[in-house]
């Protein structure tokens, strides 16, 4: 019997097995998927036994997307683009890497919130793995400008080399004194209950701010911007819940609805 899991430490918290059992259920399909709590010393070994028991696909999230990628027999172009791995599936004797992050942030903030970002003066917070898997996804929407804050000018500027075909501006946290019609946090400074050194008037100015994290509330940094004086804010649930949905299209090639995922979870959420 094949089967399909998500790898993380921790795991716990993860919502993926609910997302991917009402995917399933639109579908009709019987689906077994689990959450592995995978050893920090030794994800590849968690992998290779998840696949000698049967598994087909995997979804994984941190700290071990670097990893995936570097076990991954073969690379999609997005998870190339990204260095990083999200998505492993297991087809004719080969294990292949895709990653569904940015395809996942496009999804969300264009079709489930309505946001086109052609032309826009896009300012992307942090410069770690969650900014590195979407920076390529984002350019290709050909906005006006795409700049990548971060608290140390250094790591921002690695993130730069790392990407030559990108225009990618570069700044602190601490020195944004532009004008942005759309933020997006790629920190993980919401689930930690960190403020983000970033002036409440660009916030203010922003069209639209979006938080990757989520939670049954705004998080804090959704706060932070409603107060300031943005008027359209969103949480990463939408981005969850698309790339999700990018990974069971590649091993069932089935599209599930999105939108009624979204508001299922949420609705979970709100409940517990």
């Amino acid at each position: 019997m094949s089967f399909y899991a998500v790898f993380g430490h921790p795991i716990a918290h993860s919502r993926s097995p609910q997302i991917h059992r009402l995917f399933a259920q639109q579908e009709g399909r019987d689906l077994v998927y689990q959450a592995i709590l995978a050893p920090l010393d030794d994800f590849p070994g968690a992998v290779r036994s998840f696949l000698a028991a049967g598994g087909v696909g995997a979804n994984v999230t941190v700290p071990f997307k670097a990893q995936a990628f570097a076990m991954a027999d073969q690379c999609t172009t997005r998870a190339q683009a990204a260095h990083a791995v999200n998505t492993l599936f297991w087809h004719e004797g080969t294990l292949l890497g895709d990653n569904t992050d940015g395809v996942g942030l496009i999804r969300d903030i264009t079709q489930l919130q309505g946001m086109d970002l052609r032309g826009k003066r896009i300012l992307l917070l942090g410069a770690g793995g969650a900014a590195q898997g979407v920076l390529t996804p984002l350019w290709a929407q050909h906005p006006k400008s795409l700049t990548v804050a971060n608290r140390t000018l250094h790591n921002a500027k690695v993130l730069q080399d790392a990407f030559p075909s990108i225009d990618l501006r570069i700044s602190t946290l601490g020195d944004l004194d532009d004008d942005y019609d759309v933020v997006i946090n790629a920190t993980s400074g919401s689930l930690q209950g960190i403020d983000l050194p970033v002036a409440t008037s660009v916030l203010g100015r922003a069209e639209f701010v979006y938080d990757m994290m989520y939670a049954p509330q705004l998080t804090p940094f959704l706060q932070a911007a409603r107060q300031a004086g943005c008027l359209k804010v969103a949480d990463g649930l939408g981005m969850l819940v698309a790339q999700a949905a990018a990974s069971y299209a590649l091993w069932h090639g089935f599209e599930p609805d999105v939108a009624m995922v979204v508001d299922a979870v949420r609705a979970n959420m709100e409940q517990a």
